[in-house]
């Protein structure tokens, strides 16, 4: 009998700690923890918290939204496309600056580079590396000559979809100076476009001794959109075949974002033997 009334009084006093454990023991621990964390500074490593967001965007969308805004830039690509560039006529977005038309910006970027991008110390080694991709690629002639700061010059651009401004990239424009105008321009590079993140070429002129009839202009373009790692090619019959001054050409395009896709065009200048692969008109 006395047994039972030990553990019946052993059960009562543990039901009764159990209850004044709910009804105090929450407001006794978080008095602890205030008195641990109150007047006390802490200090969290957050990874990125500087950078912020950098939407990431994929090789046909890169080449979607720079073939836009070089469509709606004042600046020609070369002494040729100069003399067939056509004004465009869509409208000015005022007080955004004069190489801006239509929904597409085209700014040099006067800030200069980022910590991830090519630099301008770098710009010039890192072109000539990829001049040598695309010559083993067979892309570009191995008389092609490499480009340097004496003869050449280059503008970091921003390219920005002005209603979605996540997407934008950066690019290096590599152009033969124009103090070089009389200068032997015999395989040289007249103008290219350089992705400022991953030094890929985009668009060049070149001038060359290889002729039309020595072009493959589909086996080119292969080889140039699996250096880009571009997918969905194929070919794009203009509905204008007067769209280009030289009847030696042929166009291709490739799906870009959702409001469209991206016309790219091998052709040849004959008289001054000047080759070029464009994403631009």
């Amino acid at each position: 009998m006395e047994h039972r009334k030990l553990i019946s009084a052993g059960l009562v006093v543990a039901a009764v700690l159990v209850v004044l454990s709910a009804l105090w023991g929450p407001e006794v621990l978080a008095g602890y923890k205030d008195r641990a964390t109150l007047n006390h500074i802490i200090v969290e490593q957050v990874e990125g918290g500087s950078e912020g967001y950098r939407y990431v965007l994929n090789s046909n969308e890169k080449l979607f939204i720079l073939a836009k805004c070089l469509n709606n830039q004042v600046l020609p690509e070369s002494e040729q496309s100069s003399k067939t560039r056509v004004e465009s006529t869509e409208p000015v977005y005022e007080g955004i600056g004069e190489e801006l038309t239509g929904a597409y910006a085209f700014v040099v970027n006067r800030q200069g580079p980022s910590g991830k991008e090519i630099t301008d110390e770098e710009i010039y080694g890192i072109c000539n590396r990829e001049i040598d991709t695309l010559k083993e690629l067979g892309i570009l002639h191995k008389e092609v000559r490499t480009v340097d700061a004496s003869a050449y010059s280059t503008v970091l651009y921003s390219a920005i979809d002005v209603l979605e401004p996540r997407n934008n990239m950066s690019v290096w424009k590599v152009s033969l100076s124009t103090s070089q105008q009389n200068a032997d321009k015999n395989n040289r590079i007249l103008d290219l476009y350089i992705d400022a993140d991953t030094g890929k070429i985009y668009e060049f002129y070149v001038r060359t001794e290889r002729k039309w009839s020595d072009t493959d202009p589909d086996d080119l373009v292969e080889k140039w959109s699996e250096y880009l790692e571009l997918t969905g090619m194929e070919e794009y019959e203009a509905d204008n075949p007067l769209l280009e001054t030289t009847p030696y050409f042929k166009k291709y395009r490739f799906p870009g974002m959702e409001t469209g896709n991206t016309v790219v065009t091998v052709g040849f200048y004959e008289g001054i033997d000047e080759l070029f692969l464009k994403i631009s008109k």
